[in-house]
């Protein structure tokens, strides 16, 4: 173990000569397996170095959004460039970035303030990030016009995993998994019907002004509270895709805890981020279809039937019925076109 650190220092030391840095103090913040992160201290000044696991055509797609974002206004790390003008540092085919170090505080996103600060924290994030054109040799992530093929492709796994459940029903995680495996295709089927009924095919066409970088895992821990608003980090996963993906994850997570769905804390994130970065109804209502699209039941039982964990049946039961309690709400929504 004492080895392995050693050896991290020794790596950091060495990354750090690329950008003429001499570290005074060198910390250790994360170490697991390939992605590392540390905090440097030089001439009382603070950096962040950190190893990333991307392959470097994934990476230049990622580091440059966040250039951009920067240099666009928005409120992420500066990246360090190191003395030959480069973003990213390859080191014997490891990845490395520099990065200013940020003063501040976690967002607590279960407190009301917080969670207000971290939706409009979010908007500024989407909207500095429009225009962002990747470089040419880097490896570009989009999930825009992919959500239909995402759709059908999950509600089939659904389907497929019925007749393995349907060989393993005395186990009651399989037993409770049958007992709404049919309500929640239907389910499936229901918001596939209304996103190809949707604009959603013009608002992901190429030249939308729709179009954000999308975080992909914004909540505790990528919001920091700072003197100068909410700043992004970890921005590894970034991805082109309208914002509803962003918020999609973020609503559904936060009534996932809450235990139900509420149209007045919908509209309230809805108002938060619009007065940043307005959404067009039609934004809104594919952002509706896609909270009616059973997400969070697929991720439980997908970890059961993919990924071989083992989950308790009441948790099954539990995201199914929240999945169909919102069926009324949602549908009046998207019905309604707000």
């Amino acid at each position: 173990m004492e080895s392995k650190k050693n050896n991290l220092y020794q790596l950091a030391t060495t990354v750090l000569k690329e950008y003429d840095i001499k570290a005074d103090e060198i910390s250790i913040i994360q170490s697991a397996n390939v992605k590392t992160v540390w905090k440097i201290k030089s001439n009382n000044n603070l950096f962040c170095l950190k190893r990333l696991k991307h392959t470097y055509d994934k990476a230049l797609f990622s580091v440059n959004a966040q250039n951009y974002i920067k240099n666009s206004g928005g409120n992420v790390p500066g990246i360090i460039k190191d003395k030959n003008n480069n973003l990213i540092v390859k080191i014997n085919d490891e990845l490395f970035v520099l990065y200013e170090w940020l003063y501040g505080r976690d967002l607590a996103f279960n407190n009301i303030k917080d969670f207000e600060e971290a939706i409009t924290g979010l908007a500024k994030f989407h909207m500095f990030s429009k225009g962002y054109v990747p470089p040419s040799d880097s490896k570009i992530s989009t999930k825009l016009g992919k959500w239909p093929n995402q759709y059908a492709s999950m509600r089939k796994k659904i389907i497929s995993w019925k007749s393995i459940a349907e060989e393993k029903q005395e186990i009651s995680i399989y037993k409770t998994f049958l007992k709404y495996c049919d309500d929640i295709s239907n389910l499936s089927d229901k918001a596939l019907e209304f996103l190809e009924s949707s604009s959603y095919k013009e608002l992901t066409s190429e030249k939308s002004s729709s179009i954000v970088l999308c975080h992909q895992d914004y909540g505790k821990g990528n919001a920091l509270l700072t003197k100068e608003g909410v700043y992004v980090i970890d921005l590894d996963g970034v991805t082109f895709d309208l914002p509803c993906r962003d918020l999609r994850k973020i609503i559904g997570k936060t009534s996932e805890n809450r235990g139900y769905w509420h149209e007045s804390f919908i509209f309230d994130i809805l108002n938060w981020y619009s007065k940043i970065n307005p959404l067009l109804p039609e934004e809104k209502k594919v952002l509706f279809i896609d909270l009616l699209y059973p997400h969070w039941f697929y991720g439980l039982v997908k970890n059961i039937f993919k990924n071989n964990k083992l989950e308790n049946s009441s948790k099954i039961e539990k995201i199914a019925k929240l999945e169909l309690s919102k069926v009324p709400l949602l549908e009046s929504l998207i019905k309604r076109g707000d």
